[in-house]
């Protein structure tokens, strides 16, 4: 059972036990990420993922991990690292878990929120239209992050997200 991941440089043949999640496509990128995963008992082993590498987050309440790179966006299982799911040419640039285990993620533009599964993203509603999104980290079930407001790319925010109420707030500006 999966544990923990991490981005980590190409492994050296032989380093870990790989498995490779590919999906045939003629858009695919040279590029792959490559994600070292520590199961429950310590052991490692490396996932394979197509595309250059952008996030990686695993829910323990969920029971999957999703890897985000510049081609897919992927869904493991937890328990078995079998791959769920995935979705092509992903507009996700951001991810993130939340401490009660959904996952967050961003777009330039919009927040969503994953309880499930990756094909039925809820979007989370901002109190203005957000462009640059960027997150920064966690504290007390609340989510810091950074944008601009669109169309007004000289108005600078930061904004926070709090997981329980599921609403964005301003808190500058």
């Amino acid at each position: 059972m999966i544990e923990d991941a991490e981005f980590i440089d190409q492994p050296l043949s032989g380093e870990y036990p790989e498995r490779i999640y590919d999906n045939e496509s003629a858009w695919n990128s040279q590029g792959w990420t490559f994600i070292k995963f520590v199961n429950a008992d310590s052991s490692e082993w490396c996932g394979n993922f197509r595309g250059f590498f952008r996030q990686v987050a695993v829910s323990k309440v969920l029971d999957t991990a999703l890897i985000l790179t510049s081609n897919y966006l992927y869904q493991i299982d937890r328990k078995t690292g079998d791959l769920l799911d995935l979705e092509e040419s992903p507009r996700y640039i951001n991810l993130t878990v939340t401490p009660d285990g959904q996952f967050v993620l961003a777009d330039y533009y919009n927040l969503d929120r994953i309880s499930s599964d990756i094909k039925n993203p809820e979007r989370i509603e901002g109190p203005i239209q957000m462009d640059m999104i960027q997150f920064e980290k966690w504290y007390d079930g609340r989510l810091k992050f950074t944008c601009d407001e669109f169309m007004n790319w000289d108005r600078h925010l930061t904004m926070i997200y709090n997981c329980e109420t599921n609403k964005i707030e301003i808190q500058n500006g």
